[in-house]
């Protein structure tokens, strides 16, 4: 005899029957991020059994992996606000993770197309349509999150589906630009550097400083780093006293910290607070700029030095020989 068990079912009774637990609406948020990652993995294996030609399939997957990208982090939002900021950089760290695995050729970030143009790698035809379908796989998952939020399993969903979304942008539109371009410059000249070197766990290394550079933001946005010197040198006829005050972790206090374009646009376009113009030279202009500058300032002779090593230091810093 044949039995069939309804899994989604039941889960879906046991989260309702015991939604007041606290667990509970943390639960309902794993599945929902299960549930999407599992439904892009499958898109994937769909793409490559039916579409045989190699561009028209990284479209797709452009497509599918930026959905799968902006659906996660739209719950991710949910876990954040709900659960705090460790269990975000948790669920974050692992998920980066995943897609590293799973993406292949895929990227879901516009300037690593920029980044191939530059480099004269592919044609302005093919960046301009990769970015197209990243943009197209990024603003139609909100429907489909829209509908699971509509549901209000969780008590954290309620009246998330169809309230007004508020802009991150805190700053002057130059000054956020700048945030969201050093920060993306920083990222990208450690993926260019895991890249080249292939140290050991690579993709757990990367995974975490993503993580970190998202999630400090929100760590030490009211932490102020003081620095003082002070000469006090009897034998200069002049003392100098130096007072310098740095305020760390403001990503998330001045552009939101997205350090990529789609993923922005997908989660805040349109938000109250922020025209077009804002929105675009924030977020695309300003993390265009700094992946660019990552190409220039990845092939100086001092940061090749640090990365690689001098003749003098017979490797580099991540030479694994030196463990061994």
């Amino acid at each position: 005899m044949k039995i069939t068990i309804d899994v989604l079912g039941i889960f879906l009774k046991i989260v309702i029957k015991v939604n007041k637990m606290t667990f509970a609406p943390l639960v309902v948020s794993t599945l929902f991020i299960l549930l999407t990652s599992l439904l892009a993995h499958c898109a994937r294996k769909l793409t490559t059994k039916l579409i045989k030609d190699p561009f028209v399939k990284i479209l797709f997957e452009e497509a599918i992996a930026a959905a799968e990208l902006c659906g996660c982090c739209f719950e991710l939002i949910i876990i954040a606000d709900n659960f705090g900021v460790a269990t975000y950089a948790i669920f974050l760290f692992v998920l980066t993770i995943w897609w590293s695995l799973n993406w292949g050729d895929a990227t879901a970030c516009p300037y690593t197309h920029l980044e191939e143009y530059v480099e004269g790698k592919i044609d302005i035809r093919k960046m301009l349509l990769k970015t197209f379908a990243e943009l197209t796989g990024g603003l139609l998952v909100f429907k489909y999150v829209q509908m699971y939020w509509a549901l209000e399993i969780s008590d954290t969903h309620k009246d998330r589906a169809f309230e007004d979304c508020k802009a991150d942008l805190q700053v002057p539109m130059f000054y956020g630009a700048i945030v969201e371009g050093i920060a993306t410059c920083i990222c990208r000249l450690s993926s260019k550097s895991l890249g080249d070197l292939s140290p050991k766990f690579a993709t757990a290394i990367d995974s975490f400083i993503g993580t970190s550079l998202v999630v400090a933001g929100v760590l030490f946005r009211n932490t102020e780093y003081i620095f003082t010197y002070l000469d006090r040198s009897t034998s200069s006829d002049l003392s100098v006293s130096v007072l310098c005050k740095v305020k760390l972790g403001k990503a998330f206090d001045y552009s939101g910290g997205y350090f990529n374009p789609v993923l922005a646009t997908s989660l805040k376009y349109g938000c109250d607070g922020n025209t077009i113009i804002e929105h675009g030279v924030v977020y695309w202009v300003g993390a265009c700029a700094g992946a660019l500058l990552s190409i220039y300032l990845y092939k100086m002779p001092f940061v090749q030095k640090f990365i690689h090593g001098s003749s003098d230091t017979n490797g580099s810093i991540w030479d694994e020989s030196k463990e061994e």
